[in-house]
């Protein structure tokens, strides 16, 4: 079994007690300002027409200040194996779970924002060694993007998610991984496709949850139901896409309160949780309060709600339009997630689709929302792209 070289340290994560009693002293001291004045009669979306319903962020806010255990995850990061590495002169933090497996391929699993490693530690153990010996096991690495969780804040700019990519080959190489296969969503569905794009020496096959097609296509041709995927798509930029315009160009501005305030920084991660999840009403539904408040208690511990936002002023519309995919790639495209790509589309970038699904249930945090569907999902996906590799 190849092991990690020199330059890979084993890391652990312990927040100081003061900074849990700050956060909880900010969290008493919260300035609230009034309800909104859309419905608020019965549970339905219309209750988030402006954003997080007062009633709703005052109950979470309460269980964070009161109930929330942050040890508990710090100590399941711990299980899985933490690690730090330095590229590119940045430190890059991320997590590390061996198979047992002998047959084990390598996998990294890259998240995106408003996400965190969070969205992955109730699914690493069953990729890594999962429970029917059929299916495929993996070699798991989640590492936290550069300005996200406990990797370093680049203090220069450059980080775009091309340069993430190949600093994701340099990494699975001091690791021992040569070849590897890679997954996705949001920003990490954006690097995985450069991943395969630029790197298919390293990269086996992909499977991500985010294909984009090249610019300038027609709707000539498709399906109703793809059809009502690009207006869907459409809608959701010209309409509902303020937040990546403002961190697109102006992080620097709304960081300020990232890292200040708590309440703020809670409410506009819960927004999207709660828009891009696939639910009727509350992203609680599908998604564990406790799952939600480590990806936000993971920010606020590591101030990085500026350093988060700047990939979009970085990466934002940055892919490659000639950028084409050869490797073998498995597509999944998620009901409620944000963006959904026909599949006449994404062929005219990935080239050698062999495997595309469309689940019936699930939005933008499917390893939350649907955890066993999402890792049957990803199974499935990399079994096809492995068989077409070999």
């Amino acid at each position: 079994m190849p092991r990690p070289t020199s330059d890979v340290q084993a890391c652990e994560a312990h927040a100081a007690d003061a900074d849990l009693d700050d956060l909880r002293a900010r969290l008493t001291a919260a300035r609230l300002p009034e309800a909104e004045t859309v419905c608020r009669a019965a549970p339905g979306p219309r209750r988030w027409e402006q954003g997080v319903p007062l009633a709703d962020l005052v109950d979470v806010v309460t269980y964070w200040r009161t109930g929330y255990n942050w040890r508990s995850f710090e100590e399941r990061l711990d299980r899985i194996g933490q690690f730090r590495t330095t590229i590119d002169d940045l430190g890059i933090h991320f997590l590390h779970r061996r198979s047992p497996r002998t047959d084990a391929i390598p996998l990294i699993l890259t998240h995106g924002w408003p996400g965190s490693i969070a969205e992955f530690i109730d699914v690493v153990d069953e990729l890594a060694d999962p429970k029917d010996a059929d299916a495929p096991a993996f070699h798991v690495v989640v590492p936290s993007l550069p300005g996200f969780g406990y990797s370093d804040k680049p203090a220069t700019t450059g980080w775009g998610t091309e340069r993430i990519a190949a600093a994701w080959v340099e990494l699975m190489g001091r690791l021992g991984y040569s070849t590897f296969a890679a997954h996705g969503g949001d920003w990490g569905g954006n690097i995985t496709t450069v991943l395969g794009g630029r790197f298919p020496a390293h990269v086996l096959g992909i499977h991500t949850l985010f294909a984009e097609a090249p610019p300038g296509l027609s709707t000539e041709g498709l399906t109703a139901v793809e059809r009502k995927w690009t207006e869907e798509t459409r809608d959701f930029w010209r309409h509902r896409a303020a937040y990546a315009k403002q961190q697109a160009t102006r992080p620097q501005t709304i960081g300020y309160s990232l890292v200040d305030s708590p309440v703020g920084l809670l409410a506009w991660i819960l927004d999207k949780f709660a828009e891009w999840s696939d639910t009727e009403d509350s992203p609680f539904e599908t998604i564990s309060m406790d799952r939600v408040l480590d990806n936000v208690t993971l920010y606020w511990l590591t101030r990085t709600g500026a350093s988060a936002a700047r990939i979009y002023y970085e990466s934002h519309n940055s892919l490659d339009p000639e950028l084409r995919v050869d490797v073998p790639s498995a597509i999944s495209m998620y009901p409620r997630d944000i963006e959904k790509c026909p599949r006449p589309w994404a062929q005219e970038r990935y080239r050698q689709i062999v495997r595309w699904k469309s689940p019936e249930v699930g939005g933008h945090f499917p390893s939350l929302e649907v955890p066993e569907y999402f890792v049957k999902d990803l199974q499935e996906g990399l079994a096809a792209v492995l068989a077409a590799h070999r």
